[in-house]
C-alpha cells in the first residue's frame, strides 16, 4: 500500500483497536512486534508509525524498545501510553511510577493549539489506563494538552514531526479520540484515504494472479463468510482453477453440506469436491477433553486429507483458507515472543512445518467486519456475507469434554433450532453471532411424570464489529424461554437450557 501505517506492538489489550480505527479512515494499517528491525520497517516502506500501548513499566530495566533507529526514519510518529512514554524518555523527559494510576475518563484541557488537536474543545472526555507518568519535559519536548492527572497528557517534539499521547484515542470512550487520528494520519502525515474494501479487494486478486500463475488452487470451503469470500476472490482471480474442497468432520453445523451446495447455486462452474471425513475426525477426537489438544488434532487430519485431495490434482501447489487477522493475533504474540497466546486457531497453529500445499490466506489481513464489506464489494448476497460466524474445529470446541457421535446430533438439533428461531422472529440480524453449546454436566429434570437425568445445553449470542471485544446480545425473555421449551421438547439427550450473559473479555465468544 503506498499510504500506509504501521502500528508497532508493545503487548497492549488495545492495539487491534488502533488499526481498526485507521483503518475505519480510509488508510491502511499492519499491526507489527515491536522488535521489527528497522531494515523490514524500511522495506515496508511506512508513511507513518505508531507505538502501542503496553503491560509493561517504561522505568523497568527489562521494558520492551524498538530497534532504535525508527527515530531516523524521517516520518511521523505517534507514541500511545506507554509509546508516550517511551517517546518522553527517548528525548531526555523524566519518567517514573506513578503513585496513583489513572484509569478511566477524564477531561482534555487543551494548553497549546496544534494541528493534532484542530476541533478538539477542552474538557473533551478522553479514557486513561497508565501507571507510569511523564513528570518532567526535556527543553525538545512541547505540553499541548493535560488532565486533572496528567500535566502531560500530550506532548509533541518541537522540531519533529513526533507525538505522544498520555491516554488511548482509539477507545471508545475517548470522544475526541477519532479526531486526533484523522489529525494525525491526514494533516500531520499528509495521507490520503484511498484504502477501502473494493480497493484491497482488486490488489489481492491481482497478487492472487501474479502468485499463483497457471498453477491450481485447493481451497477449503466451510459456508462460512470467511471462506465462501475467499472462494469469491479466488474464483475471481483465476476461474475454474480453484478446486474447492468441502470437508465434512461430522461436527458442521445442520445438514450445513447441502445447504453449502445449494449456497453455491449461482457458481455454475464451480465444482465443489465433497469429502465425508466424519468418522476419521471423531475417531482421532475419541476420549479427548483438552481444547488445545481438539484443534491440533482437527488442524493436523484437516490437512492431512487436504494433501491427499490434492493427490488427485497434480496441478494443485496451493491451498488457501480463510485466516482472519484475528485468528492470528490471538495464535500468535506479537509481543517480542512474549508467551500470551490466548488460544491456537486450527488454520494458524495447526499446521505442520512438512505441509505439501503451499499456503494462500487472502483475508489473512482482515478483520470480519473488513471481509463482510469485501464480499459485498465482489457482489455477494446477504446470505454469503452476513452468516453468522462458525469456528473451524466446528462442533468440537462446542461439545465441552470428550465428543462422539450422539452429542454431535444433540447439538446439532439445539443449535438448529436457535437459528430457525432467530430467523422466524426477525432477531437473526441483531446479533453477531449466536449458538448452541453443550455442557458436561447432567441435571435432573422431569418429563411425563418421571425423573430425568439428561445434558445441559447454553445459549450463546453476543455483538460484536471484529470479534476482538463482544458483549451479549440482550433478547427479549419471551424469546429465550420459547427456544428452552422447544429444545427441551424436541431434542431428546437434553432437559436444562441456560443463556450465557458473559462478555468477551474476560470470557471468550467461544467456550473452548
Amino acid at each position: 500500500m503506498q499510504d500506509s501505517v504501521i502500528i508497532l506492538d508493545f503487548g497492549s489489550q488495545y492495539t487491534q483497536l488502533i488499526a481498526r480505527k485507521i483503518r475505519k479512515l480510509g488508510v491502511f494499517s499492519e499491526i507489527h512486534p515491536y522488535s521489527l528491525s528497522i531494515q523490514k520497517i524500511k522495506a515496508l516502506n511506512p508513511r507513518a508509525l505508531i507505538l502501542s500501548g503496553s503491560p509493561f513499566s517504561i522505568v523497568h530495566t527489562d521494558a520492551p524498545k524498538p530497534d532504535q533507529g525508527i527515530w531516523d526514519l524521517g516520518i511521523p510518529i505517534l507514541g500511545i501510553c506507554y509509546g508516550m512514554q517511551m517517546v518522553a524518555e527517548h528525548f531526555g523527559a523524566h519518567v517514573v511510577y506513578a503513585p496513583e494510576r489513572e484509569y478511566g475518563k477524564a477531561e482534555l484541557k487543551i494548553v497549546q493549539d496544534d494541528p493534532l488537536l484542530d476541533g478538539i474543545e477542552s474538557d473533551a472526555q478522553i479514557w486513561l489506563s497508565h501507571a507510569d507518568k511523564v513528570q518532567t519535559l526535556s527543553p525538545e519536548l512541547v505540553v499541548l494538552a493535560s488532565t486533572h492527572g496528567s500535566a502531560h497528557a500530550a506532548i509533541k517534539h518541537r522540531n519533529l514531526p513526533i507525538y505522544a499521547l498520555q491516554f488511548h484515542p482509539e477507545v471508545h470512550h475517548s470522544l475526541c479520540g477519532k479526531v486526533i487520528l484523522e489529525n494525525f494520519l491526514f494533516r500531520i502525515a499528509g495521507l490520503k484515504a484511498a484504502w477501502n474494501a473494493g480497493s484491497f479487494s482488486s490488489e489481492c486478486i491481482s497478487k492472487i494472479r501474479e502468485q499463483v500463475g497457471d498453477d491450481k488452487v485447493i481451497l477449503g470451503l466451510s459456508g462460512g463468510v470467511d471462506s465462501s469470500v475467499s472462494a469469491a476472490m479466488l474464483y475471481k482471480a483465476i476461474g475454474t482453477r480453484l478446486l474447492p474442497i468441502f470437508v465434512d468432520t461430522g461436527m458442521m453445523r445442520f445438514q450445513e453440506a447441502s445447504r453449502v451446495q445449494e449456497m453455491f447455486r449461482s457458481f455454475p462452474d464451480l465444482k465443489i469436491n465433497f469429502v465425508d471425513a466424519s468418522a476419521l475426525f471423531l475417531s482421532r477426537l475419541e476420549g479427548v477433553s483438552d481444547p488445545e489438544q481438539k484443534r491440533k488434532i482437527i488442524g493436523a487430519t484437516f490437512i492431512e486429507i487436504f494433501d491427499q485431495e490434492a493427490a488427485k490434482f497434480p496441478d494443485a501447489k496451493y491451498l488457501a483458507q480463510g485466516t482472519l487477522y484475528p485468528d492470528v493475533i490471538e495464535s500468535v504474540s506479537f509481543a517480542g515472543g512474549i508467551p500470551v497466546t490466548i488460544k491456537s486457531h486450527h488454520n494458524v497453529g495447526g499446521l505442520p512445518e512438512d505441509m505439501k500445499l503451499k499456503l494462500i490466506e487472502p483475508l489473512r489481513e482482515l478483520f470480519k467486519d473488513e471481509v463482510r464489506e469485501v464480499g459485498k464489494a465482489l457482489n455477494l448476497p446477504d446470505e454469503f456475507v452476513m452468516r453468522h460466524p462458525f469456528p473451524g474445529p466446528g462442533l468440537a470446541v462446542r461439545i465441552l469434554g470428550p465428543i462422539d457421535a450422539e452429542k454431535v446430533r444433540i447439538l446439532q438439533a439445539a443449535d438448529e433450532i436457535f437459528i430457525q428461531e432467530l430467523r422466524a422472529n426477525k432477531l437473526y440480524h441483531t446479533t453477531w453471532q449466536a449458538f448452541a453449546v453443550l455442557l458436561p454436566i447432567r441435571s435432573v429434570g422431569v418429563l411425563n411424570d418421571e425423573r430425568t437425568y439428561e445434558q445441559v445445553c447454553a445459549l450463546r449470542a453476543v455483538n460484536s464489529v471484529d470479534g476482538m471485544t463482544a458483549e451479549v446480545t440482550q433478547f427479549p425473555w419471551d424469546f429465550l424461554m420459547m427456544v428452552s421449551r422447544r429444545i427441551c421438547n424436541e431434542v431428546k439427550g437434553i432437559s436444562r437450557v441456560v443463556y450465557d450473559i458473559s462478555s468477551k473479555p474476560p470470557a471468550t465468544i467461544e467456550w473452548e
